[in-house]
C-alpha cells in the first residue's frame, strides 16, 4: 500500500485495533473501524473528529449489519481482528465464539469477495501449534495441534481460506501472545497480569513455569500488520506469517524472573505437567520480509508498572480489562 487507501479494521475498538487505526491514519490511509463494542468504545473517542476516520457499530455475526457496512463503500483492504479472543473467553461462551470466529468470519470474507476487496488479513494465533514435540522451534509449515476451542476455530477458518478459490489476496497472520499497554488495556494477558500482581500484591504464584510461549508487544503486532499490508502483494498473498521474533520465546519462569528484577516481589514456582500448550515459534519468515519487533519483555513490564503504579489505570482488576 504505497498510496493512500481505505482500510476496514474489524474489532477496531479493541486492544490491537484501536492502536492499528491510529497507525494507519498516521500513515495517510483512510480507516473505517467496525466493532460490536462488547468492551466499550472509549479507545476511539479522540478519532471521531479525524477527517479520514469513520466508525461503524457492526457485529460480524449479524448479516444485516454486515450488509450495511459494505453498502455504498469500497474497501481496498480489510484487517479482520474481530473475534472472541483467548481460550477462557471462548470456553465461557462457546456458541458466541463459533458464531463470531467461524460464521462471522466467513460472512465477512464473502462480503469482501462480492465488494471487490483486494487484500484481506486474518488475525490468527500461534496457539494453533498447541504443543511441540522435542525442542525444535515451530515455523509456519509445522503441524497444527489446536488444544482449545479458540485455536480450533482459528485453524478452521485458516483452512477455509486456504482451500477456497477466490480473487481476494488473503494473508494469515499468527500472532504471538500479546502484551503491553493499549488504549483498551487488558490484564488477562500473562505479562501484563504478572506485572500488575507483582506491583499491587507483592507476590506471584507461577503455575507451569517451564512451559514455553512466544510473546510480542501490542505495538509491534500493529507494526507487523502494517508491514504486511504495505508489502508487495506477490510477497504476502496467500501466505502465512508468524508475527513476533525468535528472541521473545519465553518460559513462564523467565517472565517471572524479569518481573522480579524490576518490581520487588515474592515469587513461588508451582510445577505442573498438564498444560497442553507448550511451544516455541520461529519467526524467520516475517523477518525475511523485513520486519523486526522493537519492544522487548522488559519494556512491557516497565510500562505496565508505570501505568499502574502512577494510578493512570485506577483499578486494573476491573472486569472490563479482561476478555472473560
Amino acid at each position: 500500500m504505497s498510496t493512500s487507501q481505505t482500510v476496514l479494521v474489524t474489532g477496531g475498538a479493541g486492544y490491537i485495533g484501536s492502536l492499528l487505526a491510529r497507525e494507519l491514519l498516521a500513515g495517510g490511509h483512510r480507516v473505517v473501524a467496525a466493532d460490536a463494542l462488547l468492551f466499550g468504545g472509549e479507545a476511539l473517542l479522540d478519532l471521531l473528529s479525524h477527517p479520514d476516520f469513520t466508525f461503524s457499530k457492526t457485529d460480524v455475526t449479524d448479516s444485516a449489519q454486515l450488509a450495511a457496512l459494505f453498502d455504498g463503500r469500497h474497501f481496498d483492504a480489510v484487517v479482520h481482528l474481530a473475534s472472541i479472543v483467548g481460550d477462557p473467553a471462548c470456553k465461557a461462551q462457546p456458541e458466541l465464539a463459533e458464531r463470531t470466529i467461524w460464521d462471522g468470519s466467513r460472512e465477512l470474507f464473502e462480503s469482501c469477495e462480492r465488494s471487490g476487496v483486494q487484500r484481506f488479513i486474518f488475525a490468527s494465533t500461534c496457539s494453533n501449534y498447541g504443543k511441540m514435540e522435542g525442542q525444535d522451534m515451530l515455523d509456519e509449515d509445522a503441524e497444527l495441534r489446536p488444544v482449545s476451542l479458540y485455536a480450533e476455530l482459528k485453524v478452521r477458518f485458516e483452512r477455509y481460506l486456504l482451500e477456497r478459490s477466490t480473487p481476494v489476496d488473503y494473508t494469515l497472520l499468527r500472532f504471538a501472545t500479546v502484551y503491553g499497554l493499549s488504549l483498551r488495556p487488558r490484564f488477562d494477558l500473562t505479562i501484563n497480569e504478572f506485572a500488575r500482581d507483582a506491583l499491587l500484591k507483592g507476590e506471584l504464584e507461577i503455575y507451569g513455569p517451564r512451559f514455553w510461549r512466544p510473546y510480542c508487544h501490542v505495538s509491534d503486532i500493529v507494526r507487523g500488520v502494517i508491514h504486511v499490508l504495505e508489502s508487495d502483494r506477490d510477497r504476502v498473498a496467500r501466505r502465512t506469517f508468524n508475527v513476533g521474533c525468535n528472541e521473545e520465546n519465553y518460559q513462564k519462569g523467565t517472565i517471572a524472573e524479569e518481573v522480579g528484577r524490576q518490581i520487588p516481589t515474592q515469587i513461588t514456582l508451582v510445577e505442573r505437567d498438564e498444560d497442553p500448550r507448550d511451544y516455541r515459534v520461529n519467526f524467520d519468515r516475517i523477518a525475511a520480509l523485513g520486519f523486526q519487533p522493537r519492544m522487548r519483555l522488559a519494556d512491557g513490564i516497565r510500562e505496565i508498572a508505570r501505568a499502574v503504579g502512577d494510578g493512570l489505570i485506577a483499578d486494573p482488576y476491573d472486569p472490563r480489562y479482561r476478555n472473560s
